[in-house]
C-alpha cells in the first residue's frame, strides 16, 4: 500500500446488537482484517472508532462488515441522542416484558416441582406447558447471541446458559415422551424413572434475564451526558440582516454574524461585543459562580446567558469549531476512550465452555463404552446431562447482578447512585482523588465574610447603607452583601437614582446621601477619597484570594466589604475521611490561586503545586487528569458543573454532586444526591465492598463447577442433584449479596483494611 495519495481519516461509528465483549472482540476482528484499517470497538458504549487509509476502505464496507457479522451499524453522525435513547428504551421495555412473563409463568413451575405434596397426576406436562414459553420466547436473547458467536466460532456466557438450558430442556422431554417419567412408581418416589428438570430451565431463564435487564437499564444512561450537554445550547438567534433582525435556527448562524442577545437570553455562538455591556452567566461553563462583566470588545462564549444589559455579539466561531462543541467532544472522546472492564465470567468463558461441552462428551461416550448393557444409554446420558446441568452459570450469572443490585440499593438509601459493575472495578485502583472547588469543595455562594471600617465609622453603619445600595443589583457580590445586611440589621432603607456601571460598581442615592460600591476604577472615576488603610484593607483581601469591595458616602471610602464563596460545611471532614482511607486529594478550580489556595488550607489539602491546581480552563482540566493517569496515578474526579463533565469521563471513576448540573451527574460513574462531600468516602468504601461480593461470588460459582462436574461426570451425582447442587449455589450467591445490606461505612482502620 503506498502512503504516498493515501489519507488517515478517523470515523466513529453506533453499534447495535451487542450483547458482552466477545461480540466487541469478533467486529474489531473482522474491521482490522480490512486493508488499511485500525479499529477499536467499545462494548460499554456501544461504539467503534475506526482509523483508516481512504485509498482503500469507505464508510459503506465497515457498515456491511459489522452487517455481515450479525449486528448493527451506522455512522455516528447520523446517530442523534434521542435516536439512541429510544433504542435503549426499546431494549430495556423487550427484556422486561420478557422478564415478567417468563416470571409470572416460572413461579408454578418451580413450586410444583419442588413440593410433592402440591404433584398430581401428569404435572409434568403442566410443567411443561408453563416451560416451553419460558425457555424459548423467554430465552431467546441468550439462544440468538449463541447462535450468532457459535457461527463466528466464539463461546460466551451466553453459549453457557444456552446450552444449560436446552440441555435441562431436553432431558426433561426425554424422560417425559420416552422415559417414563409420568409413571406410577416415579411418582412414589422410586429412583428407576428419570427426573424432570422444567424448573432448572425456566429458573435459569429468569435468573439470568434479570440480570440482562438490569443491566440494560444501567446502560440507558450512556447518552445522557451527550443529551444533556446538546439541551444547552441555544436552539435560535436573532441576527441582524441589512439592519433588520431576523429570527433564525442557531446552527445555520455563520462567522461574522452580528447576534443580537436580550437579557435573559443563551448566546448562540462564540464571538466578540460589537456593542453594548451586560454581565454574562458563564457559570455552566467554568463552574465558577460570579458573573463576567463584558462591554464591546469583549470575547463571549456560546452557551453563556446574558444576565442584564442587550449585546450585539459578532460570531466568530460556530458549529463544530465552538467551545460548546468542542467540550461535547470532549465528553464523547473521554467516554468512547475508557477502556471497557472485561467480566470475569466473559474472561474464562472462552476456555470454559468448550472444556464443559467436551467433559459432556467424553462422560456420555465413557459411560457408554464401560456401562453395563442393560442401562449404558440412559446412563450415559444421564451423566452427560448431569454435567451440563451442574455447569449450567446460574450461580456465575447471578453473582454480579445481585451484589451490584444489593450494593446499589444499599447506596441508594445512602444517597449514592452507582451506574454500573464496571464502575466498582475501578474504585479498588483509586488512590487519588482531584476535586473541582466552586459547588463541590465549596458552598458555590458568595458569602460576606468581613468588613473592615475606616476609624470612627461602624460596622453597622457600612453595612447599612452597602446592604441597602447592593439590595438594588442582581450581581452575586451585591446579593451577598444585601443578604447579610439584612440578616444583621433588618430592614434596609430606601434607593433613589440607582445606577449601575458595567465592570465597575454600583451608584445611588441612600437616606440623602449618594453611596458607591464598587472596586477602586470606579472610585477613581468618581474622583473619591481612598485611604491609604482602605487601599491596604483591601488589597489584603484580595492577595488571601477572597473578592472584595469599596464602599463610600460623604466623599470618602469608609470600609471594605470582604466576599467569598466559603467551604461547606463538612468539607474538611470529608478531605480527613479520605486520607484514612490512603488517598491523596487535589484541588483542581479554573479560579485563581490565591483563593485556591485559601481554600485547600481550610479543608486540609496541601497547598503546593502539586496538590493546588489553579487557573485551568474546562478542556485543561481533562488533560490534568489525563496526565495524572499517564504518571500512574488512579485517578477519581469530584465535580458539580458542566466544565467538568469531561473530567469525570476522562477520570478512572467519576463522581458528581447531585446540587450539580444534570451533564455532570450523567458523565460521572458514581453520584451523590446530597451534595454532601463526606459520602465521596463512603461511595469509595462500598463500592469496594461490593466488588469485594462479586469476586467472592464469582470464585464460589468457578470452584463449585470445578468440584462438581468431576463428580457429576463419574456418576455421583445425578441430574436431579446437580440440580439442587446448582440451586445450592445460587442460595449462597445471593446469601452472600444480602450482606451488603448491613456494611459498615465508617472509614476507620479496621474496615479500611478490610476493603482494600
Amino acid at each position: 500500500m503506498s502512503t504516498d495519495e493515501s489519507v488517515v481519516n478517523q470515523l466513529d461509528l453506533s453499534i447495535t446488537g451487542m450483547s458482552c465483549n466477545a461480540c466487541a472482540m469478533s467486529i474489531e476482528k473482522g474491521l482490522n482484517a480490512l486493508p488499511g484499517v485500525e479499529a477499536t470497538v467499545n462494548y460499554a458504549t456501544e461504539s467503534a472508532r475506526v482509523a483508516f487509509d481512504s485509498t482503500s476502505a469507505d464508510v459503506a464496507t465497515f457498515i456491511s462488515t459489522i452487517e455481515g457479522l450479525g449486528y448493527g451499524a451506522r455512522t455516528l453522525a447520523e446517530t442523534t441522542p434521542d435516536m439512541l435513547d429510544a433504542e435503549v428504551r426499546e431494549r430495556v421495555s423487550m427484556l422486561k416484558t420478557r422478564l415478567m412473563v417468563s416470571l409470572v409463568l416460572a413461579v408454578p413451575v418451580a413450586v410444583v416441582s419442588m413440593f410433592m405434596a402440591l404433584q398430581f397426576n401428569n404435572w409434568q406436562w403442566f410443567a411443561l406447558a408453563l416451560s416451553a414459553p419460558v425457555v424459548t420466547w423467554g430465552a431467546w436473547p441468550f439462544h440468538r447471541a449463541a447462535l450468532m458467536n457459535a457461527r463466528h466460532r466464539n463461546t460466551t456466557m451466553d453459549t453457557l446458559i444456552s446450552l444449560g438450558i436446552v440441555a435441562a430442556t431436553g432431558w426433561s422431554l426425554w424422560a417425559l415422551i420416552w422415559g417414563g417419567a409420568t409413571d406410577d412408581h416415579h411418582m412414589a418416589g422410586m429412583a428407576e424413572s428419570p427426573h424432570v428438570y422444567f424448573e432448572v430451565a425456566v429458573s435459569v431463564s429468569v435468573f439470568l434475564l434479570a440480570g440482562r435487564y438490569f443491566e440494560a437499564r444501567a446502560k440507558r444512561r450512556a447518552g445522557d451526558a451527550l443529551r444533556a450537554l446538546l439541551a444547552l445550547g441555544a436552539r435560535n438567534a436573532t441576527v441582524l440582516r441589512d439592519g433588520e433582525e431576523v429570527v433564525i435556527e442557531a446552527a445555520l448562524i455563520k462567522v461574522g454574524d452580528l447576534i443580537v442577545v436580550r437579557p435573559g437570553e443563551i448566546i448562540a455562538a462564540d464571538g466578540i461585543v460589537q456593542d453594548g455591556e451586560s454581565t454574562i452567566d458563564a457559570s455552566m461553563l467554568t463552574g465558577e459562580s460570579v458573573p463576567v462583566d463584558v462591554a464591546k470588545g469583549s470575547k463571549v462564549t456560546g452557551t453563556t446567558v446574558n444576565l442584564s444589559g442587550r449585546l450585539i455579539v459578532k460570531a466568530r466561531r460556530v458549529g463544530a469549531d465552538s467551545t460548546f462543541a468542542q467540550m461535547t467532544k470532549l465528553v464523547r472522546d473521554a467516554q468512547s476512550t475508557k477502556a471497557p472492564v472485561q467480566r470475569l465470567a466473559d474472561r474464562v468463558s472462552s476456555v470454559f465452555v468448550p472444556t464443559v461441552i467436551a467433559i459432556s462428551i467424553l462422560t456420555f461416550i465413557g459411560w457408554y463404552v464401560l456401562g453395563d448393557n442393560v442401562n449404558h444409554v440412559a446412563d450415559s446420558f444421564t451423566a452427560a446431562v448431569a454435567v451440563l446441568i451442574i455447569a449450567c452459570p446460574c450461580a456465575l450469572g447471578l453473582a454480579t447482578p445481585t451484589a451490584l443490585m444489593v450494593g446499589s440499593g444499599r447506596a441508594a438509601q445512602m444517597g449514592i447512585v452507582i451506574k454500573g459493575v464496571d464502575v466498582l472495578q475501578s474504585t479498588r485502583r483509586i488512590d487519588t482523588v482531584v476535586f473541582d472547588k466552586t459547588g463541590t469543595v465549596t458552598t458555590g455562594v458568595m458569602q460576606l465574610i468581613d468588613v473592615v471600617c475606616a476609624n470612627g465609622v461602624t460596622r453597622a453603619e457600612v453595612l447599612g447603607f452597602a446592604g441597602a445600595l447592593e439590595h438594588a443589583s442582581e450581581h452575586p457580590v451585591a446579593k451577598a452583601i444585601a443578604n447579610a445586611a439584612r440578616t444583621e440589621l433588618g430592614t434596609l432603607a430606601g434607593v433613589g437614582h440607582f445606577e449601575s456601571i458595567a465592570g465597575m460598581g454600583t451608584v445611588g442615592v441612600v437616606d440623602g446621601k449618594r453611596v458607591m460600591v464598587g472596586g477602586e476604577p470606579l472610585f477613581e472615576k468618581q474622583l473619591t477619597i481612598v485611604s491609604k488603610d482602605m487601599k491596604d484593607a483591601l488589597h489584603a483581601a484580595r492577595n488571601s484570594g477572597n473578592t472584595a469591595v469599596l464602599v463610600a458616602y460623604d466623599g470618602s471610602a469608609k470600609g471594605v466589604c470582604v466576599i467569598a464563596d466559603q467551604p461547606k460545611q463538612h468539607s474538611a471532614e470529608a478531605i480527613a475521611d479520605l486520607r484514612k482511607l490512603g488517598l491523596r486529594p487535589v484541588l483542581l478550580t479554573g479560579d485563581n490561586r490565591a483563593t485556591a489556595v485559601a481554600v485547600a488550607e481550610q479543608v486540609g489539602i496541601d497547598t503546593d503545586e502539586q496538590h493546588v491546581i489553579a487557573g485551568v480552563l474546562p478542556a485543561e482540566k481533562v488533560r490534568v487528569v489525563a496526565d495524572l493517569q499517564e504518571r500512574g496515578y488512579a485517578v477519581a474526579m469530584v465535580g458539580d458543573g458542566v466544565n467538568d463533565a469531561a473530567a469525570l469521563a476522562q477520570s478512572d471513576v467519576g463522581i458528581a454532586m447531585g446540587t450539580g448540573t444534570d451533564v455532570a451527574m450523567n458523565a460521572s460513574d458514581l453520584t451523590i444526591v446530597s451534595g454532601d462531600l463526606r459520602l465521596v468516602a463512603d461511595a469509595i468504601l462500598l463500592s469496594r465492598a461490593t466488588l469485594r461480593t462479586i469476586s467472592a461470588n464469582v470464585f464460589w460459582a468457578f470452584i463449585y463447577n470445578a468440584a462438581a462436574i468431576p463428580l457429576a461426570a463419574l456418576g455421583y451425582m445425578n441430574p436431579m442433584w446437580a440440580g439442587l447442587a446448582m440451586a445450592f449455589s445460587s442460595v449462597f450467591v445471593v446469601s452472600n449479596s444480602l450482606r451488603l445490606r448491613t456494611a459498615k461505612l465508617t472509614p476507620h482502620t479496621a474496615f479500611v483494611h478490610a476493603t482494600r
